[in-house]
């Protein structure tokens, strides 16, 4: 294997593979750590409901799933007929959003990631365990009052210099198979949204450092025969994460140095061939948010949700080889696949379960409705 460590650093490609085996910090309590809000604690009164999960192969290390599901699939188990005994119940709705908000008793294993006296991001004990050798970089620090926490060599100042530092540690972690999936681009590390950046990480990288990740995501969506519909996107079987499974009609991570407005119009082109005159007509909606907790992974996520009304003659045309298929299905359906299924890419129902609140799907009627709604903030929506 050939080296990824420059002079720079003073550790070994040897003490990195031995970093596999970390060693464990004191348990303690995170106080700073910040509070999780579960709208779950409260039982579900038990349902009928039957549930249609997809046949998957989940591979070692990665949210990624082989489904066995064709369209016609989804388009069965859709139907009011396959279960008329669903009606309003929201438990299938619940189901999806606690599946993007696990973990939370875990939080204690987690440090606090600082840069510049404020806290950008989570790093598990054990993986922190990693970056003990790459001295030059990071600074793992222990303290009675709180447990301790994560800081960067305070000979980085500058956002330019951290950027460059962090990649070459991440590097490493790479090709010893400790962050696999690098994507070659890079998220802003932040306090907040509209905060200062710190420096930018390798989006592969963010939920190891448990750092805020934001992203954009939209339904774009029919009307017809006093109708909605939305447009179903299948992911593309290479995809790294979630191969084959359905998506809504456009969704991208927002990288460093681009606006949310415009990456939506970027993605817009890339997932659905959507011309920049049409995407513009795009309407902010808000956000949501998910706190995820998945061995040594922490995702916080914040994605801003955005609904397009599209011509009846559209048709979208995948760009860039990430979608296998669309597929245009009445509204009410999409609530049952959702409800009655594993097919979604799972944080791809929080925005579609918004979306169903917003347009009238779901309603105050509906047992559970005001915990849904407030469970679609999980997350530290900041």
């Amino acid at each position: 294997m050939a080296s990824c460590c420059t002079a720079k650093f003073r550790f070994s490609i040897s003490s990195c593979r031995a970093a596999r085996s970390p060693r464990p910090f004191p348990g303690s309590l995170i106080h700073s750590f910040p509070l999780f809000h579960s709208p779950f604690a409260r039982p579900m009164n038990p349902t009928n409901l039957r549930s249609v999960s997809a046949s998957t192969e989940v591979s070692a290390g990665a949210a990624s799933f082989t489904p066995t599901f064709s369209w016609d699939d989804v388009v069965r188990v859709s139907q009011p007929e396959f279960n008329p005994n669903d009606y309003s119940n929201l438990r299938g709705f619940f189901d999806k959003i606690k599946a993007c908000n696990r973990g939370a008793e875990l939080q204690s294993e987690f440090l606090p990631f600082v840069v510049e006296d404020q806290i950008v991001g989570y790093i598990h004990k054990g993986f922190a365990e990693n970056l003990r050798s790459f001295e030059d970089v990071f600074i793992l620090s222990k303290d009675n009052c709180d447990g301790g926490k994560v800081m960067l060599h305070q000979s980085l100042k500058s956002a330019d210099d951290r950027t460059r530092a962090v990649g070459e540690v991440i590097k490493c972690l790479a090709e010893n198979e400790l962050i696999p999936g690098i994507r070659n681009e890079l998220f802003p590390v932040t306090s907040s949204y509209g905060a200062p950046v710190f420096f930018s990480l390798e989006r592969a990288a963010a939920p190891y450092f448990g750092i805020k990740a934001y992203g954009v995501h939209m339904n774009g969506y029919v009307e017809k025969d006093k109708q909605k519909f939305l447009w179903l996107g299948k992911r593309s079987l290479v995809k790294s994460t979630f191969p084959g499974m359905l998506d809504h009609l456009v969704a991208g991570g927002l990288p460093h140095g681009i606006a949310c407005g415009e990456n939506l119009i970027k993605e817009c082109e890339e997932e659905a061939g959507i011309p920049r005159t049409l995407s513009s007509r795009a309407i902010s909606v808000g956000a949501v948010s998910y706190s995820d907790i998945d061995g040594h992974r922490f995702k916080r996520d914040v994605l801003f949700t955005y609904d397009l009304k599209l011509p009846e003659s559209f048709v979208p045309n995948n760009q860039d080889g990430e979608v296998e298929s669309f597929k245009l299905i009445p509204v009410k359906h999409v609530a049952n696949i959702i409800k009655r299924t594993d097919f979604f890419k799972t944080n791809c129902n929080i925005v579609i379960i918004d979306f169903l609140f917003r347009h009238g799907y779901i309603t105050p009627e509906c047992f559970g409705y005001l915990d849904l709604l407030q469970s679609l903030k999980s997350g530290d929506c900041s």
